[in-house]
């Protein structure tokens, strides 16, 4: 047996053998395998696009959710843009996001968000928002005006959107379409049966509904979404989330392996080795997805122009 089918069946049984969140409670990994430790890469781009973001009071996701290739996207001068505030009023099982009540939405960050882009030379910039549930939008608005004043002062950036459910507001996913992003994502985390579990306030049919939707209204721009691995799924389950992601119309993918932030924050269940993470990326291929990024430390941002497959001009100083 090759390690490739090897992989391919652990995908397809490894799941099935941990079917109960009490079997995976009681093998829970202590240490993380050598495959996930990463060093910190401390370089000159490093260093300027810290002090960018220092300079333009901006949050990112890299470091507000603690991910863990931080070192590796800075030290390539890029990075993905936290808009909305570094509070959310949602509190999900994974996230490392801090919750709380938002203050008001700052009118001048967009333009800020803009600056830095322009400052970085981005090819491609990644935007995300906080869940802003106090807002009647959602945070749409204000994710439409970032993705305006980038277009204005960098045309030829191209735009990804990583955006809440906005409760299944139509209206504010509308307004968010009608911004022009190049990439629409919204992540489904998870599978069905422990969606309630790791995403609190969310719904899986709402997300499905929220990529459905957005692939109807604007065909012309591809819709993304990605599942977390390792929180107790099934490989049954994970072949029907992805099932679903292609009914909805999605065609960009991702998979990688969920963290724990912290003690207070859901535990690991497995840690699922590299060529699993090759064997679903094939089988997801196979059915459908015109791109996928899978691994144990991709991250829905994890270069995502490459991804998309926007050509990257050899001036641009650094791509997302």
């Amino acid at each position: 047996m090759t390690a490739a089918s090897d992989a391919k069946r652990r995908a397809q049984r490894g799941g099935a053998e941990r079917s109960s969140d009490e079997r995976a409670d009681a093998k829970r990994p202590q240490q993380k395998p050598p495959w996930l430790r990463v060093r910190l890469r401390w370089t000159p781009e490093f260093e300027r696009v810290q002090a960018t973001l220092e300079g333009q009071r901006l949050h990112t996701v890299c470091a507000s959710a603690a991910c863990p290739n931080l070192g590796e996207c800075w030290s390539r001068g890029t990075a993905t843009f936290m808009i909305g505030g570094n509070l959310c009023t949602r509190r999900c099982g994974f996230c490392d996001v801090a919750t709380g009540r938002p203050a008001a939405l700052d009118p001048r960050e967009p333009e800020r968000v803009a600056a830095a882009v322009e400052t970085l030379g981005l090819a491609f910039a990644v935007v995300t928002c906080v869940a802003r549930d106090d807002l009647p939008d959602g945070g749409a608005g204000q994710m439409a005006l970032t993705v305006r004043a980038i277009r204005e002062r960098c045309p030829e950036t191209g735009i990804e959107v990583l955006i809440a459910d906005y409760k299944g507001s139509e209206p504010a996913l509308r307004r968010v379409l009608d911004a022009g992003p190049d990439v629409l994502n919204h992540n489904l985390e998870t599978v069905a049966r422990l969606t309630r579990r790791v995403r609190v306030a969310a719904r899986y049919e709402r997300s499905l509904l929220v990529l459905r939707r957005a692939a109807e209204l604007r065909p012309d721009i591809p819709t993304k979404s990605g599942l977390m691995l390792g929180l107790g799924e099934t490989a049954p389950e994970v072949l029907r989330a992805l099932a679903d992601l292609r009914e909805a119309g999605v065609s960009l993918l991702t998979l990688g392996q969920y963290l724990q932030p912290s003690p207070s924050h859901l535990p690991v269940a497995r840690y699922v080795p590299p060529d699993e993470f090759e064997a679903w990326a094939e089988r997801a291929r196979a059915i459908g997805f015109r791109e996928v990024a899978a691994g144990p430390l991709v991250r829905s941002s994890y270069r995502a122009e490459a991804l998309a497959a926007r050509p990257r001009p050899p001036s641009a100083a650094a791509s997302l």
